[in-house]
């Protein structure tokens, strides 16, 4: 297998947990974003969209990486980070949804404005996109932080892919200046995700 990628992007960082976690050795082709190599011809046959990560296993061709992240999880034997059963698939399901319909939105506001486009040099923050993205960002993040309250995992089969995917983002806490400081249960479970071998390896 070979993962197209980036190590700044979130969703490159997600399936490399998982790989890493299900321990699926996959070989590493850089994209590298910050020259737009996203936009090539060649890069673009693998992906219309400009993004990675991209998954290529034998020449099946494979974007977006929550779908990447259950077919990596299909694919290997004996895991539990994605269970077969129907309800137990669904509740996983339902927080990756979640995560990209609900809590990314904000997360990649304010991660381009306070972040990437410094990274880029393309001028300061945008205050007005910036507090749009913090009010995004602090109605998905309460949500999940009084989901986690009394909770080791986001769901009840104990740790799984919407672990994987929702940590991935806070990586950038600091830089995307991410408002975390007040939610102490996702910042409890976030500081068990980190203590992975797979979160250190990614």
């Amino acid at each position: 297998m070979r993962l197209y990628y980036h190590p700044l992007s979130t969703c490159s960082r997600r399936v490399l947990m998982t790989a890493h976690h299900l321990k699926i050795e996959i070989d590493l082709a850089l994209v590298d974003l910050l020259k737009g190599e996203q936009n090539s011809v060649g890069f673009l046959k693998l992906n219309p969209n400009h993004k990675v990560p991209v998954l290529d296993d034998d020449g099946y061709i494979l974007w977006e990486s929550y779908a990447i992240m259950q077919y990596l999880a299909d694919v290997a034997s004996g895991q539990t980070i994605y269970p077969v059963h129907p309800r137990a698939r669904a509740d996983i399901n339902r927080w990756l949804f979640w995560c990209g319909q609900e809590f990314m939105p904000g997360v990649t506001t304010l991660n381009w404005e306070n972040s990437i486009k410094s990274l880029l040099g393309i001028g300061p923050a945008d205050q007005t996109e910036v507090a749009g993205g913090e009010t995004s960002f602090r109605e998905a993040a309460r949500v999940l932080d009084e989901h986690l309250r009394g909770r080791e995992w986001i769901c009840d089969t104990g740790l799984s892919l919407a672990d994987f995917a929702i940590a991935a983002p806070l990586a950038d806490q600091h830089s995307a200046k991410l408002p975390v400081a007040d939610l102490p249960d996702l910042q409890r479970w976030f500081e068990q995700v980190q203590i992975l071998d797979c979160w250190q390896r990614s």
